[in-house]
């Protein structure tokens, strides 16, 4: 990678907050609908949706984040990810722009940033007075492996 290449970032926000995916991980961007619950599937599981024909697993990003559920429903969007040869939908709040942004202002997450975030979070970019906290897919999926490690 030389030093003028640059990564595309999907953004959107979660409780107010910038999030961003490098866009090589992002399959999709779409409004979610008709999601079906799942009987004791683990909290951050929002349900199962239909997609153009395929199952997608809804992971509810708020729950996944920490934070307290959005005060309005029906005005979330998700971004459609591939984990392990099986897809997933991120609910978000909102679907901002993509940016490219250089690998070379990544910074490590804070020490301030909660501890479940940096468990989820591959390092942080500095915005014009606002943090844009990159997720780390694997990490975000992996819940299930670490509550059987557990």
């Amino acid at each position: 990678m030389t030093a003028n290449t640059s990564i595309d970032y999907v953004t959107f926000t979660i409780g107010g907050q910038l999030f961003g995916l490098p866009i090589s991980r992002v399959d999709d961007v779409f409004k979610p609908e008709a999601i079906t619950r799942v009987p004791l599937s683990k909290r951050e599981i929002s349900g199962v949706l239909n997609l153009r024909g395929r199952i997608v697993t809804a992971i509810n990003m708020r729950t996944r984040l920490g934070l307290e559920p959005a005060q309005k429903a029906g005005g979330e969007m998700a971004v459609g990810v591939s984990w392990k040869n099986e897809a997933y939908g991120l609910l978000i709040d909102g679907v901002g722009e993509v940016m490219r942004l250089s690998p070379a202002t990544i910074e490590p997450n804070p020490v301030n940033l909660h501890p479940t975030w940096v468990g989820v979070s591959a390092g942080v970019f500095r915005l014009d007075g606002r943090l844009l906290v990159v997720l780390d897919i694997d990490r975000v999926l992996a819940f299930d492996e670490v509550a059987a490690a557990a």
